[in-house]
């Protein structure tokens, strides 16, 4: 696989701190796109101070602004909040998002793909509530999820931006032919359901990872290895669903992914410290949606293949 670089302009479409942009092109050229991603999160967490996270924060529009200087990557990332919003619902929009502003002296900030406007004025509501430096990190974690999407969009598209083609992470199989993706959510995703109360599970911390093990495939006895490499993480909203754990790609790679849940912290007296969901993607399954949802009691769970 072609070695994937990047330009300080172009990770700065994707996140507005300087400093982020700076380090992301110092440590690439990365071997694939799980490696940027990777490298993406050390940076923002570990190398970016409070002024870079607020700098990133001021590059993001308010949700629900219709100014003519709102990116295209924005406009199409918002898209479910506008489709869901009438006149009502966006002015109290704009008016929790300026509460919020005041309170905190930064913007709003959600990963908003496949959210409507309902959700998203939900959990700013929510958040209003928290302590600054309380939801200083918090968003900061979406601003993360916000920049994983963007980077794998960066180098995955064949079109608005100065990237090489030759450079670009291949979103497909060696057998389907390469484009931008068809899909509008990620090929894996997940909620929870907390059936002992009959309402969603929301603020449950979710993982997702893929088998690179040397053997062919995960096995009981080697179910704690550290072949398991992280794709993405999130914590579920009101609504028990999680953030995207994954880009937005046609074609997933086949292979044993590991969806796993931090039951324990959620229900710290319930019997089960974590669930781990293993489940296989088959060569002629990468163009197919996998829904993998937990149904969790204190002392059950149960999952399906949902769509």
């Amino acid at each position: 696989m072609t070695a994937l670089s990047c330009m300080e302009e172009d990770v700065l479409r994707c996140c507005g701190s300087k400093r982020f942009a700076k380090e992301m092109v110092s440590a690439s050229p990365f071997t694939d796109l799980d490696h940027a991603l990777r490298s993406a999160r050390d940076i923002w967490l570990n190398k970016v101070d409070v002024v870079g996270w607020l700098e990133a924060f001021a590059a993001h529009p308010a949700i629900g602004t219709t100014s003519p200087s709102v990116s295209q990557w924005c406009k199409e990332e918002q898209s479910a909040a506008m489709a869901t919003a009438n006149d009502s619902a966006l002015q109290e929009l704009m008016e929790w998002n300026s509460r919020y502003r005041e309170k905190f002296g930064f913007v709003f900030l959600i990963c908003a793909s496949g959210r409507g406007t309902p959700e998203i004025l939900a959990e700013l509501k929510k958040r209003y509530l928290n302590r600054p430096i309380v939801e200083l990190e918090i968003a900061a974690q979406e601003e993360m999820k916000i920049t994983e999407l963007r980077l794998a969009r960066l180098f995955n598209s064949d079109a608005g931006s100065n990237i090489p083609v030759t450079t670009r992470l291949p979103v497909s199989s060696p057998t389907k032919p390469e484009g931008n993706s068809h899909r509008t959510r990620p090929p894996i995703t997940t909620h929870v359901l907390d059936v002992a109360r009959g309402s969603p599970a929301s603020g449950m911390e979710v993982h997702l990872e893929m088998w690179k093990g040397t053997q062919q495939h995960p096995s009981f006895t080697n179910r704690e290895s550290t072949d398991w490499m992280l794709i993405g993480s999130s914590t579920t909203n009101t609504d028990g669903r999680s953030g995207p754990l994954m880009g937005i790609v046609d074609h997933i790679t086949p292979g044993f992914y590991r969806i796993s849940f931090d039951t324990g912290k959620y229900a710290p007296s319930g019997f089960f410290p974590y669930v781990s969901l293993v489940f296989q993607v088959r060569e002629n399954q990468i163009a197919e949606h996998f829904h993998v949802p937990l149904l969790h009691s204190p002392f059950s769970f149960t999952t399906y293949r949902g769509s």
